[in-house]
């Protein structure tokens, strides 16, 4: 079976680097409990989408954007 998004393939890095400083974490629109956290990545963004529920949290999916998405700012550097 073919993979459906290989562009992240290898970047598990950025996706740790995104989490670990990004320069905006913001809110879902349609669940507060996840957030998605933004790193620039050449001339585009990696998010990394979290789910935190009882103090701990998972990464639901992680891709490249053109732009931040819009949602509540949580966080900016």
């Amino acid at each position: 079976m073919k993979e459906k998004h290989p562009i992240m393939k290898g970047k598990e890095n950025l996706v740790q680097e995104a989490l670990a400083n990004p320069v905006q974490v913001k809110s879902s629109q349609k669940d507060p409990n996840v957030l998605l956290y933004y790193r620039a990545f050449e001339d585009k963004y990696i998010c990394a989408v979290v789910k935190h529920e009882n103090g701990s949290g998972f990464i639901i999916t992680a891709y490249v954007t053109d732009k931040i998405k819009k949602g509540r700012l949580v966080w900016e550097k």
